[in-house]
């Protein structure tokens, strides 16, 4: 029996793929399953160029507007409902509903091709203990576990966090961080049992800047500020990660009187072309083989 398929469209920021989206989901009677990292967060809605209500009448979409500007999505809890929806519209249908798959968060799509998730459950204990530990601290112990340097597997130990993960990971499991790359490696992905069908929207770099310009100019004048100020008093700033997202963090700034007004669009736009070159580059390292459509020709551009 072939196995039930799934159909991935990715791309940088503002290349089109929510409206390719829709349009190929109508077409085919899909469902949306997002996995873009800011689109989860309720009242994000300008700066992440989140569907609107009328877009999502369009098409049913999932893993949008699930948590609190305030509660941190982590990798490991969009497993896991990126699971459960799978599954879910797989099932309703003896041919299951076909899924469509779409956002640009590297991460979180990488979820669909490969491991993310150690799975390695470390005590609470062992996490408060590490937390107490200065970086020089944590290293030398880190290196009395990995005796040498074929144990540490290259780990980098000038990034406190990435050392403090490793350490309660060793601690945990009484593992090196070489032993423990391994048995990550080796886990099957979250979706081994699909097939997947991955497509890259790309335009030409010079209408894509421009596509960034409009977006940015667009979200300025339909109240990102505003958007921005609510999101202040939802407790926005207790998560790092909405709060530093681009087009949120630059705008807390000029609202805290820590950046001019003047320049929040222009930063918005760099900050955000700086973004679509590391996509470029995740796309081409971190994906697996797949193809590249130039949205010029865009019609039925998935299979």
């Amino acid at each position: 029996m072939s196995r039930k398929r799934i159909h991935v469209i990715t791309g940088c920021t503002a290349v089109g793929k929510t409206e390719l989206a829709l349009r190929w989901a109508e077409a085919h009677g899909a469902e949306i399953v997002s996995c873009d990292s800011l689109l989860f967060y309720r009242g994000m809605d300008i700066g992440t160029a989140k569907p609107t209500a009328e877009e999502r009448a369009r098409v049913p979409h999932h893993l949008i507007d699930v948590c609190e500007p305030s509660e941190p999505m982590d990798i490991a809890r969009y497993c896991d409902r990126a699971r459960a929806v799978v599954e879910q519209l797989s099932a309703r249908q003896a041919a299951g509903v076909p899924i469509l798959v779409t956002g640009g968060s590297g991460f979180y799509l990488k979820a669909f091709f490969a491991p993310v998730v150690d799975r390695v459950a470390v005590p609470e204990e062992i996490r408060t203990a590490v937390a107490a530990l200065s970086l020089d601290e944590a290293v030398a112990e880190l290196r009395r576990l990995n005796p040498s340097e074929a144990a540490l597997g290259g780990l980098d130990l000038a990034n406190p966090r990435r050392v403090a993960r490793a350490l309660e990971r060793c601690l945990a499991t009484g593992k090196t961080v070489a032993e423990l790359r391994r048995e990550f490696a080796a886990q099957p992905s979250l979706f081994a049992d699909y097939e997947l069908r991955l497509t890259e929207l790309v335009r030409e770099p010079d209408d894509l800047a421009r596509r960034v310009r409009e977006r940015v100019a667009a979200m300025l004048r339909a109240g990102l500020l505003d958007e921005v100020h609510g999101l202040l008093t939802r407790g926005i700033k207790e998560n790092p990660s909405a709060a530093g997202a681009i087009g949120y963090r630059e705008s807390i700034a000029v609202l805290e009187g820590r950046a001019p007004l003047a320049e929040l669009e222009a930063q918005i736009v760099r900050n955000t072309l700086a973004l679509v070159k590391k996509q470029k580059t995740f796309f081409r390292a971190m994906l697996p083989e797949h193809e590249r459509v130039d949205l010029r020709q865009w019609v039925d551009v998935l299979p």
